[in-house]
């Protein structure tokens, strides 16, 4: 068993990734506001803007939340942790 100070490598592509989901999360936020008019101008969605909208949002919050999980495994690994969680796997 390794000491708690010993640093596991880190996966690059997927911290890389994982910064990539989270920003393109938080992009969706802020960019709702602002399609959002845009889409109700459209015939076809001017009965369904309550669904657009939520979806838009579902898309954003399950973004951000696995951007976030690639982050919090990244950040465990760089600490020492196993990426399952089973310390005694070593």
């Amino acid at each position: 068993m390794a000491s708690s100070s010993e640093h596991l490598p880190v996966d690059r592509t997927q911290l890389l990734w994982g910064v990539a989901l989270f920003a393109a999360g938080i992009g969706v936020f802020f960019r709702i506001p602002q399609v959002m008019p845009q889409l109700a101008a459209i015939d076809a969605f001017k009965s369904s803007m309550g669904f657009v909208r939520g979806s838009f949002y579902l898309l954003g919050i399950l973004l951000v939340m696995g951007g976030g999980r690639k982050l919090i495994q990244q950040y465990r690994r760089f600490k020492g942790h196993r990426p399952d969680g089973d310390e005694t796997a070593r």
